[in-house]
């Protein structure tokens, strides 16, 4: 399923694509980038990465079409998810309101490569999410997060996202997609 629409260009010098196969490696990367950095920072989050267990499934991601990078130049800066099904783990969170009928895209791994982080680009393809792209028949972003991550939180809640639900120690998150005319 091809997007309705999408902006090809964010933050006024990010190439906005589809990931491409042959980017895979570079995604991969990028991902564990972050992960480490995390890490870092003590938190646990994405820690199966460096694990090797990928739990959305990245390369299978990528053949359907649900990831998307921002690039400058030749380099991934960014990337997202954007499963136009849900998931196993969506559909274990969501419980009742998910189902591969619904009209939700169900984002997950917004990443940042590091020499990118502080310039707002996170937020930009936050945004992008629900008013840079549309799917037919879709009209909610949905999303998750550890609960106890206070700043991700607020993030997602100071983004126009609602928290809709606190399971499993999870927060649940939607957003109307802003449709274009």
């Amino acid at each position: 399923m091809e997007p309705n629409y999408y902006i090809p260009v964010i933050h006024g010098e990010f190439q906005v694509n589809r990931a491409m196969p042959e980017e895979t490696e570079e995604v991969m990367a990028l991902l564990t980038e972050v992960a480490e950095w995390l890490q870092s920072r003590g938190s646990t989050q994405w820690e199966g990465i460096l694990e090797g267990v990928d739990s959305h499934g990245t390369v299978d991601a990528i053949r359907r079409g649900d990831v998307f990078v921002f690039k400058q130049e030749a380099e991934i800066a960014g990337m997202v998810m954007l499963f136009r099904q849900p998931s196993s783990w969506d559909l274990q969170l969501w419980g009742d309101k998910a189902s591969p009928q619904d009209q939700a895209v169900y984002l997950h791994r917004l990443a940042v490569r590091r020499a990118y982080a502080g310039r707002g680009l996170g937020q930009d393809i936050l945004d992008w999410c629900s008013t840079g792209v549309q799917f037919p028949g879709k009209r909610m972003v949905r999303l998750d997060c550890v609960a106890s991550v206070e700043t991700l939180n607020a993030f997602y809640a100071n983004s126009g996202y609602t928290c809709v639900g606190h399971p499993e120690g999870y927060t649940i998150y939607e957003k109307p997609i802003v449709i274009a005319e």
